[in-house]
């Protein structure tokens, strides 16, 4: 995890690798200030190469209430003000210094020894404005107890053959994946939610073959490397919480190398070493708390971004679709959701992208995306809400 900054009065977009803006100067005064009434802080101490990413899992984990429970109300307010802004919101600084307007206790006049000579201080005058009520935000973010939700993306295509399976145990992974074969179709995408598996089977993938493997291992380097001396090529992945992980590699694909990573936390500085080296993110999963990415030459993408949060990043994809991204691949763990976005070399005819959120597979909402000719290009089970 990439941090700016000092670390223990970091903005959580700070951590995050995001551009800052005035919102994160303010979340850092906020921390600032709270550090010097109450002489620490729930996230020091920790150490080690992980100290960024624990951090900002603590940040995210204490809620206003808590950081601020020594402070006066005042500080509590402020701090969910500033957390709750947007990028490029102006902040309102007149409203956010009101806040404090009830601490300060100044007499009429009050005596100044300069050089021997008493003078007379008086307080500068200051806009005062009266926060009401209900301008007081009522969004509570990075609060209470996480949630777990699937996230599906859909692509606009034209009219083609999809199918699904959820919740398939092991034993009828084989049973659906031969009869889809039969049937013209390959694996798309995979996800796994409670030691079971979803499966995306559709007849645009362009493979001409496939093979998958189910392994105790989280992907299972002999093999993997077995298949690329076949020509074939990962092109979906997931783990399960037990630890296991299901492996599709496939010919067809358009890719000449590829290269994999297995982390404890998301590997930003290794993406960033192979974008340098001409390769894209093509597929990401996750076991438990661990991180598998994989990387290919020729993914087709003439630019790729990552968004990586504690939450689902919601400001962060609706800027990047303005700025011309379409998620490509996406994954989560009980703790973060992360996406990739990617800017195609060859723009596709219709660039229409949405996104679902739904506490069960969403089965029902697939086929009514269907019948609008968007069809499942991404999906994974995980962390996406407070």
């Amino acid at each position: 995890m990439i941090s700016r900054g000092t670390i223990r009065y970091a903005s959580v977009h700070a951590h995050l690798g995001r551009t800052g803006s005035r919102r994160d100067d303010l979340e850092s005064l906020a921390y600032t200030l709270i550090f010097l009434i109450r002489g620490r802080l729930p996230w020091q101490g920790f150490q080690g190469d992980n100290k960024s990413f624990l951090v900002c899992k603590k940040k995210m984990a204490t809620s206003a209430d808590v950081l601020s429970c020594f402070c006066p109300p005042p500080f509590k307010h402020f701090l969910e003000m500033v957390t709750n802004m947007k990028f490029d919101e102006e902040p309102n600084y007149a409203k956010l210094i009101s806040l404090f307007d009830s601490l300060i206790e100044v007499p009429a006049s009050r005596p100044i020894r300069i050089d021997g000579a008493l003078k007379v201080g008086q307080k500068r005058g200051r806009m005062v404005v009266n926060l009401e009520e209900e301008e007081q935000p009522k969004k509570k973010v990075r609060l209470g107890s996480p949630a777990t939700q699937w996230i599906s993306v859909y692509n606009a295509r034209r009219p083609m053959k999809q199918r699904y399976h959820y919740n398939v145990a092991d034993s009828r992974l084989h049973q659906h994946i031969e009869k889809g074969n039969e049937d013209g179709l390959y694996i798309s995408c995979v996800a796994s939610s409670a030691n079971f598996w979803a499966l995306i089977m559709d007849a645009g993938t362009g493979f001409g073959s496939q093979v998958y493997e189910l392994s105790q291992i989280f992907l299972h380097k002999d093999w993997i490397m077995e298949q690329w001396e076949k020509n074939f090529y990962i092109t979906a992945i997931a783990g399960a919480t037990n630890g296991s992980s299901l492996v599709v590699m496939s010919k067809g694909t358009p890719y000449t190398q590829q290269s994999y990573k297995v982390s404890e936390s998301f590997p930003y500085k290794w993406i960033n070493k192979k974008w340098k080296e001409g390769f894209h993110v093509t597929s990401m999963g996750t076991a438990g708390n661990r991180w598998g990415v994989v990387m290919s030459r020729n993914a087709g993408y003439s630019d790729q971004v990552v968004e990586l949060d504690f939450l689902y990043p919601s400001e962060g994809l609706h800027r990047r679709w303005e700025s011309g991204y379409r998620i490509t691949s996406s994954a989560g763990t009980p703790d973060q959701a992360a996406f990739i976005l990617s800017i195609p070399k060859r723009k596709p005819l219709d660039e229409t992208q949405e996104t679902l959120r739904t506490s069960a597979f969403p089965s029902n909402h697939v086929k009514e995306k269907w019948a609008k000719n968007l069809y499942i290009a991404s999906i994974c089970y995980g962390r996406t809400a407070c």
